[in-house]
């Protein structure tokens, strides 16, 4: 079993027991954005989570250790198709570069961390229209001289 037969077996679970993310999430005591993540296969889950993810989703007992593995991160080198994954490419296309000046100017030469991070998606109430608000909490880190 590989993990995209997880991610498989997970969104077909998903659909039939009629689970938003965040009640999933709930169930194993995570956040939906890393339950999300280890359920489409682009992290890895500690023993304890993939076992509770199993269990809540019924999933044979082998897609506990698919759910352990640590995954290759790489993803379709193409610009995406897909509209809502497309217009989070083209903000970065678009403000990437105004990111990295501001961070620079703030905290000096480094990055922020995709591995010591947290992300939020948030719905906001507006009369023109609901709002998507997306945190990326990431740790600073300072590039090195030596």
């Amino acid at each position: 079993m590989k993990k995209v037969d997880v991610k498989e077996l997970i969104l077909e679970a998903k659909k039939a027991k009629g689970l938003g993310w965040e009640e999933i999430a709930s169930k194993i005591g995570m956040s939906p954005v890393w339950t999300t993540s280890v359920c489409l296969g682009m992290n890895s889950a500690p023993k304890e989570k993939a076992d509770m993810l199993v269990a809540a989703l019924d999933l044979p007992a082998e897609a506990s250790a698919v759910l352990q593995e640590c995954p290759m991160k790489i993803w379709d080198q193409a610009v995406p198709t897909d509209p809502a994954v497309y217009r989070i490419y083209e903000i970065m296309g678009v403000y990437g570069e105004t990111l990295k000046e501001l961070v620079h100017e703030k905290f000096g030469d480094g990055i922020m961390s995709a591995i010591d991070y947290e992300m939020y998606i948030e719905r906001k109430a507006d009369p023109k229209g609901d709002r998507v608000v997306v945190t990326l909490d990431g740790k600073f880190l300072p590039y090195r001289a030596w």
